[in-house]
């Protein structure tokens, strides 16, 4: 999708700008089509696949970034602390995976995807991408894991799943409320009453949009916060966010939504320089040259891309996922309670 083309949909969906109605057609077909595909495996006309151990959806409702990975890195880290073994499924955009790949620490963005190396670092636990779900379910149950967490897939209805968390953008929202493309739901906002918890992102009280969000077993808050600054080229290298206050920065973000992370820099009280790119854009060197010597400040998810050719004042801003009181073990504790049902 080309940029302007993103921009005018973003300006549709979140701004109220002409448009929605001339697209409501293709957004009733998609309604059609959706509805239909969903009912065909509701119904067991198409069959799902049953993992032997639990499977965890963590996706959301509308296209663009809402934080599901720093949740799912979260809730590995969670369970992890408990004794268990989760695994991460996720199908890894923008590459090909004929059969499933085991992502290690070292392994090429290139062929394995941002998100998953992002994840593989971040939690040190099993990560498998395979845009055949049951086939990374499949290759994860045969490493011996606990559970399955899937980042993104809450529309791959061919693996069942036991628990459904949907992450909402709490400066977003659903947008216009329409589906695609005369909005940016890929289900109706009605798909919220069955699943099982609602986590939004944005939010440090504890008050989540009023109420308005809420899953069958709840709703949870969460806020992504910076950690301290880590060298793109050499992770072994650390820098305080502090320490940039007073000079102006450049702050690279190809993720979908990159306001967000501009913002969380602003917060901070850095002088930010704005740089957007698509979703999963593919960096090169030249994308970094800025004509000058200001500090260049970037995604962990973009840093995995950048490692090769980063010069050293380019700086990753790892997140770290921070929920309202209890709102992390509450979603920790009803998957630990899945794992003891089904163990034999």
């Amino acid at each position: 999708m080309s940029s302007q083309i993103e921009a005018w949909l973003q300006s549709i969906w979140y701004h109220g700008r002409w448009g929605a109605a001339l697209l409501a057609p293709l957004a009733a077909l998609f309604a059609v089509v959706t509805g239909l595909r969903r009912a065909l495996y509701r119904t067991g006309m198409i069959g799902a696949y049953r993992a032997q151990v639990p499977v965890v959806v963590i996706g959301n409702l509308s296209v663009g970034g809402t934080g599901k990975s720093p949740l799912v890195a979260a809730l590995a880290d969670a369970l992890k602390s408990r004794g268990l073994r989760p695994g991460i499924l996720t199908r890894g955009h923008g590459v090909v995976v004929r059969e499933p790949i085991r992502v290690t620490r070292d392994a090429d963005p290139r062929a394995v995807g941002d998100e998953p190396l992002m994840l593989a670092i971040a939690t040190g636990a099993e990560v498998m991408v395979s845009p055949d779900r049951e086939a990374g379910a499949r290759a994860l149950e045969a490493l011996g894991v606990d559970l399955i967490l899937c980042d993104d897939g809450l529309q791959h209805y061919a693996l069942a799943r036991d628990l459904e968390i949907v992450v909402i953008d709490a400066a977003r929202g659903l947008g216009n409320g329409r589906l695609l493309p005369a909005g940016p739901l890929r289900e109706q906002a009605s798909r919220l009453e069955s699943v099982d918890w609602v986590v939004v992102n944005g939010v440090a009280d504890g008050n989540t949009a009023s109420g308005a969000w809420r899953g069958r077993q709840g709703s949870v808050s969460m806020m992504l916060v910076p950690e301290a600054l880590r060298g793109v080229a050499d992770p072994l290298r650390w820098c305080s966010l502090e320490s940039l206050r007073g000079e102006p920065v450049h702050a690279v973000a190809g993720i979908g939504h990159p306001a967000r992370f501009f913002g969380m820099l602003r917060a901070v009280g850095l002088e930010v320089i704005e740089h957007a790119f698509v979703d999963h854009h593919a960096f090169a060197a030249g994308d970094l040259d800025f004509g000058d010597t200001h500090a260049i400040l970037m995604t962990s998810k973009d840093a995995v891309k950048c490692r090769s050719f980063a010069a050293p004042r380019c700086w990753e801003v790892p997140v770290v996922a921070r929920f309202a009181p209890e709102g992390a073990a509450s979603l920790a504790t009803a998957i630990e309670k899945l794992c003891r049902s089904r163990r034999p």
